[in-house]
């Protein structure tokens, strides 16, 4: 009888215990949906805007994909007093900051409000993440999760202000698809406000050197004693008015509007004339003449913002403030991305210290990838961070990111971690690799993040290695893509590829992002590195296979001087028949008559070493700035000779042409040179030249023997007027000479 007893009290006390638990998880909860029902309305506010009833169609699509269940959408007007309330916009009417978003519950009611529109739907986005678990890796790949009950925390009392109001990621993922860029809350255009045809870089578009030069040379730079259309001349008051009435027409072609950019064109030949000199003297920089310039500007258009560049030559501060409506773009090309700004970059972090203490409209031009080879390993991810939160921390509420805008080294991955990090600075960067990578990759996802956290890791052993936006992976091979690290590189994507060979869109995914490690593989074997890494027949395979990943994937585009993934494949097919063709210059003496300059060490064996050049200067290809090229190549004794071949590269932005013309001589004893012939240029330089490029001057002969051969390369010498780098010294490139 007593053991019974207990057993009934225990059997009691546990019933109370279950009810208690429940009503203490009732009490902590409330239950949005529940078993695949609700008790839920969506309401709108009475004024609500079109977009604000957008935003609560989005919460209204999101609950139903979750659980299946659509709530009805009702405005203030219509609601059912029997019904909970999901409000969408700011019903209790607070005084919000533009960019301030809330997420509150109030007893069993949920309220999402923004101060703005913009904020309104990006409230809505945080809800679906932080609190349902929505996830949006890419335009076409999301996580959301399929639940039949929606259990909420009763005291929900969130409150976020982003501190970079204008985030902009350069990437295509986010402007071909405005809804994926609300996901992420970022911009759907590089250039928001801007007058579109005057975004960067408008000094020739507001007064065209093919119009004014001829006519007008005083309206542009002086360099020396001569005018060249390079700049403008910012004291010449006719060119002050000219740009006004260029600045209003435009405004008024375009006045949706508030942004238009009055800055210098991409370089850095500055006018040296006695007015320009003396005022950039008194402010202490060259930027002394850029923002007395562009204030004169601004005074005329008091309700519009006029965004100007510190960039290169004005990237220093200089005296005079700019005025409230001038916009002050602060880029940070120059900068080592191995490290942080702070630690690597200090002249960049002091000037942005400098503006930020003349004005508080600033706005960061920063860069993320590396722009001569898109597809090339760039691990940067450690710096990205850090970056961000000093821009943040020194005024700047709007940054753009540039991206690569085409698809470049983990391009989703790197388009997903920026957006976040433009979000919220001091978000945790692994954690959002990680639910990236096993979000996109599902089982692939960790040997993906085991690329990415040794290829930094491995960066970080090299603290003297600059990374730079305009290197390239063979700069690397004794770094972070020396050969042992590159095969083992290789295992994890082939492990990644093995873990989801029976997910066919996933598979897609992983041969993507190991693009870069094939490339970097392909740019090992050009510059033969290694016995393992040389170029070999197989090595078309690899090739081929690189160009069909990128086919699939609609990846068009190697670098942003054009260079297109088909040009770089079918180059590559024909170095390699170059690199197996016989040789008998092959590793033969080279004696220069004329000095190279910085690239492959100077060292005049480049021409002979069997290492290939590619669409990059750094790229195994000797240098001569500013004059031309003459070698002797020493066959050591005499051999028939029938053919002679040189390479040499284009990359017009950076004042590399090719030769002129290209003359071969041959000789038995080293002293007395017969001409063998004149290879011309077949596509001279004009301003529609092919930004990158490779041109092979080819000779063929009648059978001679001959010991030595010399070449002589008949450089430009200096740009063209009109050229950006009008006045400086051009230069040539020349890479394997081929003797046959």
């Amino acid at each position: 009888m007593f053991k019974t007893f207990n057993a009934y009290i225990s059997k009691v006390l546990k019933c109370l215990l279950i009810v208690f638990l429940i009503s203490s998880c009732e009490d902590k909860n409330i239950t949005l949906i529940k078993n695949s029902v609700s008790d839920y309305e969506i309401v709108f506010l009475g004024e609500a805007t079109k977009s604000e009833y957008k935003s609560a169609e989005i919460l209204q699509n999101y609950l139903q994909k979750i659980s299946g269940v659509s709530l009805d959408i009702v405005d203030e007007s219509s609601q059912n007093t029997n019904k909970h309330k999901i409000y969408v916009g700011n019903v209790l009417g607070e005084a919000l900051s533009q960019h301030q978003i809330q997420i509150k519950t109030d007893k069993k009611n949920v309220l999402i409000s923004g101060g703005s529109d913009e904020a309104i739907r990006n409230a809505v986005y945080e809800f679906l993440e932080l609190y349902l678990g929505c996830k949006w890796y890419t335009p076409n790949v999301e996580d959301t999760p399929k639940l039949s009950t929606i259990n909420l925390d009763k005291e929900i009392n969130y409150s976020y202000t982003p501190e970079i109001s204008t985030r902009t990621v350069h990437s295509r993922l986010f402007y071909e698809n405005e809804s994926f860029a609300a996901q992420q809350k970022v911009t759907t255009k590089a250039f928001p406000y801007y007058v579109p045809s005057a975004r960067v870089h408008t000094f020739n578009k507001f007064i065209p050197e093919e119009k004014f030069y001829k006519s007008n040379p005083e309206y542009f730079a002086l360099r020396g004693n001569k005018r060249l259309p390079t700049q403008l001349c910012l004291t010449n008051e006719k060119v002050l008015e000219i740009v006004k009435d260029s600045v209003e027409s435009l405004f008024k072609k375009h006045p949706e509007s508030s942004v238009i950019s009055v800055s210098s064109n991409d370089n850095t030949q500055y006018c040296e004339c006695e007015n320009c000199k003396k005022i950039d003297e008194e402010e202490g920089s060259h930027a002394g003449t850029m923002i007395r310039f562009v204030n004169d500007v601004a005074k005329s258009f008091p309700e519009k913002t006029i965004s100007t560049l510190a960039y290169q030559y004005t990237r220093k501060p200089c005296k005079t403030k700019p005025l409230k409506n001038v916009l002050i773009t602060l880029c940070s090309i120059e900068c080592d991305r191995s490290a942080p700004i702070t630690q690597k970059c200090t002249d960049f972090a002091d000037d942005i210290k400098g503006w930020s203490a003349l004005t508080e409209n600033i706005r960061i031009w920063d860069y993320t990838t590396q722009f001569t080879n898109f597809l090339a390993p760039f691990p940067n991810f450690n710096t990205l961070q850090p970056n961000i939160q000093f821009f943040r921390d020194y005024n700047t509420k709007w940054v753009f990111e540039q991206h690569s805008s085409n698809p470049s080294e983990l391009f989703e991955l790197r388009s997903y971690l920026m957006a976040k990090l433009l979000w919220n600075p001091d978000t945790n960067v692994d954690y959002i690799i990680t639910e990236f990578t096993n979000g996109y990759y599902h089982e692939a996802g960790p040997f993906v993040k085991s690329y990415v956290d040794l290829i930094h890791k491995e960066i970080k052993k090299h603290p003297d290695f600059f990374l730079f936006l305009y290197g390239d992976p063979s700069q690397a091979f004794n770094v972070y893509l020396n050969p042992d690290l590159l095969k083992q590189y290789a295992v994890f994507f082939d492990d990644a590829e093995k873990a989801v060979a029976d997910k066919p869109e996933i598979l897609k995914h992983v041969k993507v992002a190991r693009l870069s490690i094939d490339y970097a593989v392909l740019e090992a074997c050009r510059k033969s590195v290694s016995e393992e890494f040389t170029i070999t027949e197989s090595t078309k395979n690899l090739v081929k296979k690189f160009m069909s990943v990128c086919n699939e994937a609609n990846i068009t585009l190697m670098n942003e001087m054009g260079y297109t993934v088909t040009d770089y494949g079918n180059a590559y097919l024909k170095s390699i028949e170059v690199a197996l063709q016989p040789n008998i210059a092959s590793g033969k003496k080279v004696t220069l008559l004329t000095q190279p300059k910085k690239y492959a060490n100077e060292n005049p064996q480049a021409l002979t070493d069997g290492a290939l050049g590619g669409s990059n200067f750094y790229s195994n290809w000797l240098g001569f700035e500013g004059n031309h090229l003459e070698a002797v190549i020493d066959l050591e004794n005499k051999k028939e000779v029938k053919s002679i071949s040189t390479a040499f590269l284009q990359v017009t932005n950076h004042i590399v042409f090719f030769p002129k013309e290209v003359t071969y001589y041959g000789s038995v004893d080293g002293r007395n040179y017969s001409k063998l012939g004149k290879v011309l240029n077949e596509y001279p330089l004009t301003k529609k030249s092919k930004v990158n490029d490779i041109q092979y001057f080819n000779l063929d002969i009648k059978s001679s023997q001959l010991r030595y051969i010399k070449i002589k390369a008949e450089s430009l010498k200096k740009a063209p007027y009109w050229h950006h780098g009008s006045g400086l010294p051009s230069w040539i490139f020349a890479d394997e000479v081929i003797v046959n």
